[in-house]
């Protein structure tokens, strides 16, 4: 069961017949997919308390999925719950590529945390920059293709307003900068504008709540003094969804102790990219520890998803005529199993 969102319930109409479509074609029951339409929090909130839903699924706000959490673990039988949540996937900036490449480092976090007027889960929120001449030639092209930025329309008025005020409250700290801003051109309520902020390593670490989530097209940079700062802010961090280190060989063997503290923090780490790509393959995991996830050993993209909804249940010392197909020693399906440890598609032969 999916419950559109109020936002868009004519995209999710139309993605919701093809869906409809293929269950009919692959022959499977018509009521395996539902489409449930409603605004408010009173039919989510309904669904995950009622007895025949096993596991919840959802994308949204840290409030929200928190509620969910709550509803479902106050159920008489409580239920998995699989929320995604708040990141902010910290982009670190090594010294070999921030002296090499810098200005085409800039032009990639720009596009990927104004990509879809930064709504994108994995926008990145958060970079590390020393204090340096190369970080400060970074900041530049970074600040001019900000303040040269389209204002675009968010997907609701509300996201928008959360937006803006978000913004205003970095705007209103004494202890951020505000680099560059993109003009608003007089338009409308749901639109926002690209911001880029920066902040010093130490005020950072005695004002932690200023690396929380603004969901829009804005980043903070933070300038760290040395490396052991670096390191204590990086461990610092919340759980994410997503680490982005930026470096050539050399740094990342020069920094293995940072790559373990981010592999600690998030779910999927990328190197020499960006994080708002995101592909549907076996080995995407776009999950990550509390608050980026619920679960951290979920993914909600990925063919390793379907796991979620999953359980695993055992048949012991059953006769071979009454255990399921998938599970019969000559494999009537032709499937792929684990058979003593090893994949197979063979048949099993039993002892005598």
């Amino acid at each position: 069961m999916v419950k559109a969102h109020h936002a868009h319930p004519g995209t999710s109409e139309m993605v919701g017949q093809v869906i409809s479509r293929s269950v009919s074609e692959c022959g499977l029951p018509a009521g395996v997919f539902a489409l449930i339409y409603g605004a408010g929090a009173e039919i989510g909130a309904a669904l995950v308390e009622h007895p025949n839903v096993k596991a919840v699924g959802f994308t949204g706000s840290l409030a929200g999925g928190r509620a969910l959490m709550q509803r479902a673990a106050a159920r008489p039988e409580p239920i998995p719950c699989f929320m995604e949540m708040s990141s902010v996937n910290p982009v670190v900036v090594l010294p070999e590529a921030l002296r090499t490449r810098g200005t085409q480092i800039a032009s990639g976090l720009f596009g990927s945390f104004t990509l879809g007027v930064g709504q994108f889960c994995t926008k990145p929120g958060l970079v590390f920059l020393p204090r340096n001449a190369e970080a400060d030639a970074l900041m530049a092209e970074l600040k001019r293709q900000v303040e040269n930025g389209t204002t675009a329309p968010m997907l609701t008025e509300g996201i928008a307003g959360s937006y803006r005020k978000g913004v205003a409250g970095r705007h209103e700290h004494a202890g951020v900068e505000t680099i560059a801003q993109a003009a608003r051109n007089g338009a409308g309520s749901n639109f926002a504008e690209p911001v880029l902020f920066q902040i010093a390593g130490a005020d950072l670490a005695r004002n932690p709540e200023l690396a929380g989530e603004v969901f829009g097209p804005s980043a903070l940079v933070i300038r760290y003094e040395n490396r052991e700062e670096l390191m204590a802010l990086v461990r610092g961090l919340e759980g994410q969804l997503t680490a982005t280190l930026h470096g050539t060989e050399a740094d990342l063997a020069a920094n293995a102790d940072l790559v373990a503290a981010l592999e600690r923090k998030a779910g999927r780490l990328i190197v020499n990219g960006f994080p708002t790509g995101v592909e549907v393959c076996h080995a995407m995991v776009h999950g990550g520890p509390y608050p980026a996830t619920s679960d951290s050993r979920a993914t909600s993209v990925g063919t390793y998803s379907i796991y979620r909804f999953v359980r695993p249940v055992c048949f012991q010392d059953f006769p071979q005529a009454v255990l399921p197909d998938e599970l019969k020693d000559a494999n009537p399906l032709g499937i792929w199993r684990l058979v003593d440890g090893k994949f197979s598609r063979d048949g099993v032969t039993s002892p005598a």
